[in-house]
């Protein structure tokens, strides 16, 4: 049987931080993180780079387009390719679950260079996580839930995936404290592939 991992790209594999402060500032940057959930669960049906607009234009950001232009080149962090070349040399298929439009994923998909099955965007479903629709998308696509849930949030991601009764590993890059526990917690993805098949031989 074929064994699933998926993964939140922006945070988990994407430098989102350094793309969002790099047009923000640092100052902005936790204001933006309160902002930026009450938009989408404002409205699901909304795209990302309208999100990325609004959220700018509620911090009186001189170009509101600004972030969705930077978005394309936010930097992938280090460990990223060589951690998911190996998960899939192990033969783990790998998905992205994603708040973000298709454009955008494509484009860091691109950047991080590792093949991925497929992707699923929240613009194209109408939800953005934390809501369910992104692994209820998946079990449409696939027949069942993924495997593991890879993340670096634990608000968007890792709680729940925790709900879903989906394994999760916590890519807790911030040395956060929240409930309920992952499966698994990591600082990085170094070593992901042995986290991995750990959970699932």
């Amino acid at each position: 049987m074929d064994r699933w991992a998926t993964f939140d790209c922006y945070g988990t594999l994407v430098d989102w931080n350094a793309g969002i402060r790099s047009v923000v500032g640092e100052a902005l940057l936790p204001r933006y993180h309160e902002l930026e959930p009450q938009v989408q669960a404002e409205d699901p049906s909304r795209s990302y780079r309208d999100v990325l607009h609004e959220v700018s234009a509620q911090l009186s950001l001189d170009d509101p387009d600004e972030l969705a232009r930077s978005l394309p080149a936010w930097p992938v962090f280090p460990e990223a390719r060589e951690s998911l070349d190996d998960a899939h040399r192990r033969g783990w298929k790998l998905a992205i679950l994603s708040n973000t439009d298709r454009d955008f994923i494509e484009a860091s998909m691109a950047s991080i260079g590792v093949p991925f099955e497929f992707a699923i965007v929240a613009s194209e479903i109408g939800s953005y996580k934390p809501a369910r629709g992104h692994w209820r998308a998946f079990e449409k696509r696939v027949g069942r839930l993924p495997d593991v849930h890879v993340a670096a949030s634990h608000f968007h991601d890792v709680a729940p995936a925790a709900m879903l009764g989906i394994p999760s590993i916590w890519i807790n890059r911030l040395a956060e404290s929240f409930e309920p526990p992952p499966t698994r917690e990591q600082p990085d993805l170094a070593g992901l592939a042995d986290t991995l098949d750990e959970l699932v031989a």
